[in-house]
C-alpha cells in the first residue's frame, strides 16, 4: 500500500525564502551605499518575497539608476514619492534594518541567498505551470515538452517568458553595456566575423540577432558561414553549433581543416598530400581542436529540436544554420499539407525567437531564386529570397553574397565576393567587397576595396 498523504502538512507549505537576508540586504545598503552596485548586478526586485521588501529596493534601484545619494533620509523621501510610504510603520521598519545588519561586507552572500530563494519559487511556479499544461493536454507531446524546456531554461537564464520589465530596470542594464563598450577596445559591439571591412559594416556579429546570408548555389554560402564559425570559435572560446542539413559532418571538417591549413581542398579529399601539406594540416588539427565546434548533420531537423539542443549546451556564442530551405516546419505533416511559403514562414520567426532566447547570433543560409539568372545585372536583391518575404521582415541583417567572375569569365574582378548588406538594423545597408580563395573555401579581407 502506498503510504497516505498528509494534506495538512501541504497546506502549511511556505514557498522559499528567507527574509533575515533580504532584511540583511536592504539594511547593508542603507549603512553603506557603496555596496548598492554589489547588488545590483545580482538581484531583482522581483526577487524579493515580502512586498514591502520589494518596494523598498525598487526605490533604491531607481535612486542608483539616477545617481541619486542613497541613505536614510533620501530613501524615506523617495517612498513618499513612490507612494510607498507609511507613516506608522515605514520609518521604524527602515530603522529596524539598519539596526539588525551590523556589517556591510557580507552583502553578496546575502544576496545570492535572496536569490536562490527566488529560483526555487520561480522552479516551483514553473513545475505548477508544467504539471497542468500536462493535465490539460492541449496540443501535441513534443510541444508541451518544448514548452516545459523554455520555461525552465527562462530560469536558468535568469528572465521570465511573460515578464514585462520596468524601463529603469533596462536602463540600469543599457547602462551597464554602455560603459563596458566604452572601456573596450573593440570597434563594434559584436563579435568580429573575421574580416574587418564587413565587421564595419554590420558592427559584428550581435548577440539575438537573426543574420541570413543568401545567394545563388556556388556563391560561397557555407564557405563564409564556416569562416565565421571558426573565427568566433577561436576569438571568443565560446561554444559555436553548425547545423548542416546538407552536408555530413566529415564534409565539413574538410572544408575547416582547408580554411585553417590553408591546403587545397582538392588535396584533403583525394589525400594526395606532401610532407609540408600533413605538417600544414598537424597544426591545423591542433587549433581545431581547442575550439568548441558542435556539428549536427541530421537532415531532418527541426527549429524546435535545435533550440532544445542549443538550451544545454554551456557558454553558447553562435549558431549556424546551412540552410532554411531545406528545413521542415515543428508542425505535424507541415510539409506536406501547408503551403511552403507558410512553412518558412514559421521557419524564419521560430529562428528569430530562438536567437532571443538564446541571446546569440543566429545565422542561417538561404537559397536566392533564378530572378537574378534573368537579369542583365545579376547582383541579387532583397526580392530574390525565396519562398517567404518573411525572411526579410524577420532577419535584423541580410548579407548577400556576388562574384562577377561566376557569370562573367572576362571580369577584372577575378576571385573577389561582394557581400551586398541588403538589410541592417546595426547600420546602413551597402556592399563590401572581400577576396575569394577558392582552393581553400576560404574569405580574407580585400584591403581598400569597400564600397
Amino acid at each position: 500500500m502506498p503510504e497516505s498523504i498528509d494534506y495538512t502538512d501541504l497546506t502549511a507549505r511556505q514557498a522559499p525564502q528567507s527574509l533575515e537576508a533580504e532584511q540583511s540586504v536592504l539594511g547593508a545598503m542603507l549603512i553603506d551605499s557603496r555596496c548598492v552596485s554589489e547588488v545590483i548586478g545580482i538581484l531583482k526586485p522581483e526577487d524579493f518575497y515580502l512586498r514591502q521588501n520589494q518596494e523598498l529596493y525598487e526605490t533604491i534601484y531607481r535612486m542608483f539608476n539616477f545617481s541619486q545619494a542613497i541613505d536614510l533620509v533620501t530613501v524615506l523621501d523617495k517612498l513618499k514619492e513612490n507612494g510607498y510610504y507609511d507613516e506608522a510603520t515605514t520609518p521604524g521598519y527602515i530603522r529596524q534594518l539598519m539596526e539588525i545588519t551590523p556589517t556591510a561586507a557580507n552583502v553578496k552572500y546575502y544576496a545570492n541567498i535572496v536569490r536562490d530563494k527566488s529560483i526555487l519559487r520561480s522552479l516551483s511556479k514553473a513545475a505548477t505551470d508544467i504539471n497542468e499544461d500536462v493535465y490539460r493536454g492541449e496540443g501535441t507531446t513534443a510541444d508541451i515538452l518544448t514548452n516545459a524546456e523554455r520555461k525552465v531554461f527562462s530560469i536558468r537564464r535568469g528572465s521570465a517568458d511573460d515578464a514585462l520589465e520596468r524601463i529603469g530596470t533596462i536602463m540600469v542594464k543599457l547602462f551597464s553595456h554602455l560603459n563596458e563598450l566604452s572601456n573596450s577596445d573593440s570597434e563594434f559591439p559584436g563579435h568580429s566575423t573575421g574580416l574587418r571591412d564587413l565587421d564595419r559594416k554590420i558592427n559584428g556579429l550581435n548577440n539575438s540577432d537573426l543574420i541570413i546570408i543568401a545567394a545563388r548555389p556556388g556563391m560561397g554560402k557555407t564557405s563564409l558561414a564556416l569562416n565565421l564559425l571558426s573565427n568566433v570559435a577561436k576569438s571568443t572560446r565560446k561554444t559555436v553549433a553548425f547545423f548542416s542539413l546538407e552536408m555530413s559532418r566529415e564534409q565539413l571538417a574538410t572544408r575547416l581543416l582547408s580554411n585553417e591549413s590553408f591546403v587545397e581542398n582538392q588535396k584533403l579529399i583525394t589525400g594526395k598530400l606532401n610532407v609540408e601539406d600533413w605538417e600544414k594540416i598537424g597544426v591545423a588539427s591542433a587549433a581545431l581542436a581547442q575550439t568548441d565546434i558542435r556539428v549536427d548533420d541530421n537532415p531532418a531537423i527541426t527549429v524546435t529540436e535545435m533550440n532544445a539542443l542549443c538550451r544545454r549546451l554551456d557558454n553558447l556564442g553562435l549558431v549556424v544554420i546551412d540552410y532554411l530551405q531545406l528545413m521542415t516546419s515543428s508542425g505535424t505533416g507541415a510539409g506536406r499539407s501547408e503551403n511552403r511559403v507558410q512553412v518558412v514562414s514559421e521557419i524564419s520567426r521560430s529562428l528569430k525567437i530562438m536567437a532571443k532566447e538564446l541571446n546569440v547570433p543566429v545565422i542561417c543560409l538561404s537559397q536566392l531564386s533564378r530572378a537574378a539568372e534573368s537579369r542583365t545585372d545579376k547582383r541579387p536583391q532583397l526580392a530574390d529570397l525565396r519562398e517567404s518575404g518573411a525572411i526579410e521582415q524577420d532577419a535584423d541583417q541580410v548579407i548577400l553574397l556576388y562574384r562577377d567572375d561566376y557569370y562573367n569569365p572576362d571580369t577584372t574582378e577575378k576571385n573577389i565576393c561582394e557581400c551586398i548588406v541588403a538589410k541592417n538594423r546595426h547600420g546602413e545597408s551597402g556592399t563590401v567587397k572581400v577576396q575569394w580563395l577558392p582552393q581553400f573555401f576560404t574569405f580574407s579581407d580585400l584591403s581598400g576595396r569597400t564600397e
